[in-house]
């Protein structure tokens, strides 16, 4: 099963992505997670999106799609997928069902994490992120078992510079505004079905595993 997460920052789209990884057998697959490890690991396609970062420009939305093409056609992508932070706009939507088409793929389920403002900023103001291993961590949700310090590496726990309100507060403003139009796109294919991101985490769960099969 093809599955496209989307929802505002903070709607816990990551955290469900891994709950959903395990139970099911589908490979969680991050854009900015991949887009990092292929520049880091020098390939190719990374060396291309390289040449725009460096610049401080966004990377071109065909070079993201060969990307996620490149990462979903390994083994462990071949049950199925999670594509957690793309697409976020219509024209990226309609790349990467062009794309997908000509591996003989398509996105089977689009689940939207509907989620009010006033939770994307708190649970977003009190995440914590290891600045070694980039593991994420919540004050309150998810708090470390050490004040401070990565449950996995030892190293030290920071807040991210876009996680301060202000940022976080404009970050939503520009999600609402491209985003919107993705929802539509997906309602016309048939494929959008809306959750309630207001949940926690484990009700949250129960609501969206009715779409997935248990994996054998």
């Amino acid at each position: 099963m093809n599955v496209v997460l989307l929802g505002p920052p903070g709607a816990g789209k990551g955290t469900q992505a891994k709950v959903l990884e395990e139970k099911f057998g589908l490979l969680h697959v991050s854009t900015g997670d991949i887009l990092r490890s292929a520049v880091k690991n020098g390939t190719e396609i990374g060396k291309k999106a390289k040449s725009y970062m460096t610049r401080g420009e966004l990377v071109p939305d065909l070079i993201v799609i060969d990307l996620v093409k490149e990462r979903i056609s390994k083994d462990d992508g071949k049950k199925g997928f999670l594509l957690d932070g793309f697409p976020r706009t219509e024209r990226q939507a309609e790349e990467l069902d062009k794309a997908l088409g000509e591996m003989k793929r398509s996105v089977d389920k689009v689940l939207y994490f509907k989620t009010s403002p006033s939770v994307s900023v708190k649970r977003l103001s009190g995440r914590r992120v290891c600045k070694v291993c980039g593991a994420n961590f919540h004050l309150v949700n998810m708090p470390p078992k050490r004040q401070g310090i990565c449950d996995y590496c030892d190293g030290a726990l920071i807040q991210r510079n876009d996680d301060t309100e202000a940022t976080i507060n404009n970050r939503l403003r520009v999600y609402e505004s491209e985003t919107g139009p993705l929802i539509g796109y997906y309602k016309k294919e048939g494929t959008l079905e809306e959750v309630n991101g207001d949940l926690d985490v484990k009700e949250l769960f129960q609501n969206i595993r009715k779409f997935f099969s248990e994996k054998k």
